[in-house]
């Protein structure tokens, strides 16, 4: 059996974070080992405890979570970051995936939702409340008028790696599909992000699925 995720929870509501804590820790995949309600407190915790998924509100007093989840994406950018919040506002969406988000959840997702996207995106793969997707989607078309004028090109390796990711692929499964190292994998996702002038992978596969890249481009070799 594979040891839980170390998860740390960052939320100004304390009723909110005792049931997200109840929440995670009884599905047995995860192990909250921080809950606290600042951003301030939440980076403090973190450089002593190194989690692998934080789970953060958006709008909080003082540090507020756009500033946090920039800081995690700077001096952590190893850990998963899911921004929890109330908020569905075109432009906090829009940010937090610009400043790297992981996943984007509204807090009144259903407990099993949430449960399963959250443990989507401790294993790599990105996920977006589906309330959201029309939002993004809009974004996304704004982006591609843009480019198609100045007609970015992708390699075969990239359009193969891009493929994967619009099919939920973590870094890891792609480099065992495409019998590379994930190293190598990660050059490709940075390449991509450039060049589409992206800043995700939940944009990365949003830009795939609204291109029509073919499913399964990503198994050739």
């Amino acid at each position: 059996m594979t040891a839980p995720f170390d998860l740390l929870l960052i939320d100004d509501h304390p009723m909110l974070r005792r049931g997200l804590a109840e929440l995670f820790e009884s599905s047995g995949e995860f192990r909250v080992i921080g809950s606290v309600s600042s951003g301030s407190e939440g980076i403090s915790l973190a450089r002593d405890l190194n989690p692998a998924m934080v789970v953060l509100d958006l709008h909080m007093p003082g540090l507020d979570g756009l500033a946090t989840l920039e800081w995690f994406k700077r001096d952590l950018p190893e850990v998963n970051v899911v921004v929890l919040t109330a908020s569905a506002a075109r432009d906090d969406v829009l940010a937090a995936l610009r400043a790297g988000a992981d996943g984007y959840l509204l807090k009144d997702s259903e407990p099993e939702a949430l449960l399963a996207a959250v443990s989507a995106c401790a294993h790599g793969q990105g996920r977006l409340d589906p309330a959201l997707s029309v939002l993004l989607a809009s974004s996304l078309r704004e982006r591609e008028a843009a480019m198609e004028a100045e007609r970015v090109e992708l390699t075969e390796r990239e359009r193969q790696t891009l493929a994967l990711i619009a099919e939920g692929f973590s870094n890891k499964l792609i480099a065992r599909q495409l019998g590379i190292s994930d190293g190598t994998v990660k050059v490709y996702v940075k390449h991509l992000l450039s060049k589409l002038n992206l800043r995700s992978r939940l944009e990365l596969a949003a830009w795939a699925h609204r291109s029509g890249l073919p499913e399964g481009n990503g198994g050739c070799r």
